[in-house]
């Protein structure tokens, strides 16, 4: 399959990105981030999640930062629900897409959420329901489609099973997830092949961390069999509080550089992106983690 002219980007930086920061980000900070992400150009940006603040802390302000939010018009918002208490909780704040998650791994999904993955999916059914029936957009995202920080390697028939799952409660795209950062190119293949046996290529997406430093490469593989849709975090942010080891998203600084440079369109200003990513690692207190970035804002210095 030829590699498409235009790609689809979902900046995941104020939820994923965030939600592992042990310092408290104010609200304020958050929603400026987001305003920053829709002035570049990204027309879908996950927010925030409605978990317990007991699990993850840093999400306690949901309500705030998404009632905060000046929404830019053409511009869709997801927020994590993990159950049908705190779907209740994200719909008065009226989100564009929700978001439902799952491990191809049995043991993260108990490490993660206590449960089996069949469990999981039996608990996301009245979510996907209650949303659909609201006109609210449905993600599913799948964790650990190629390794697991317990598991090890995971098999292509684990990544069969749980999208199988997803679309049977309705689920209407997915995330191939690569969630420790440990795939490389052809197990990513085989995540996607696994995927795409429940949903087209226009409802997968692809979510790579770059612990291993493969996320563009894992990129590229997933580019070549015509997928079009792909999450990263600006900056670099991110891990999994439940992947030790685990280092941040793809930077999409990094990802529209080598789109950019494929002559592949996204509609982003890289300038300023470079710009609110630097905007949210100086109030992180910490370098930019994106090697494009840092290289742009040292050119500019020096210009």
């Amino acid at each position: 399959m030829s590699i498409p002219s235009r790609v689809q980007l979902i900046d995941v930086g104020p939820r994923d990105g965030l939600q592992n920061e042990k310092q408290p980000v104010p609200a304020a900070v958050k929603i400026e981030l987001v305003h920053r992400l829709q002035a570049a150009g990204l027309t879908e940006i996950e927010v925030t999640s409605y978990v317990s603040p007991k699990w993850v802390p840093q999400m306690a302000d949901n309500h705030e930062v998404m009632s905060g939010i000046t929404r830019a018009p053409g511009v869709r918002h997801s927020v994590l629900t993990p159950n049908l208490k705190g779907y209740e909780a994200a719909v008065l704040d009226r989100p564009d897409e929700i978001v439902v998650f799952g491990a191809a791994s049995e043991a993260f999904s108990q490490k993660n959420i206590n449960c089996s993955i069949a469990e999981s999916i039996e608990r996301f059914a009245p979510v996907v329901a209650a949303a659909k029936a609201a006109g609210i957009a449905v993600r599913g995202a799948m964790s650990c489609t190629v390794g697991c920080p317990y598991e090890g390697d995971i098999a292509p028939s684990r990544v069969d099973y749980l999208a199988g799952l997803m679309m049977g409660i309705g689920v209407e795209r997915v995330d191939v997830a690569d969630t420790i950062g440990v795939g490389t190119p052809r197990k990513v293949q085989a995540a996607f092949e696994a995927t795409l046996k429940h949903f087209g290529i226009d409802q997968v997406s692809g979510h790579f961390h770059d612990t291993y430093g493969q996320a563009l490469s894992n990129t590229l593989a997933a580019l070549q069999m015509g997928v079009w849709n792909f999450q990263s975090s600006v900056s670099g942010l991110g891990g999994c509080p439940y992947a030790k080891g685990a280092t941040g998203n793809v930077a999409t600084e990094d990802l529209v550089f080598l789109l950019h440079g494929m002559g592949i369109a996204t509609g982003i200003d890289l300038d300023k992106l470079v710009d609110a990513g630097q905007y949210i690692s100086e109030q992180l207190g910490r370098p930019s983690g994106s090697r494009v970035a840092r290289a742009l804002l040292t050119k500019r210095a020096s210009a």
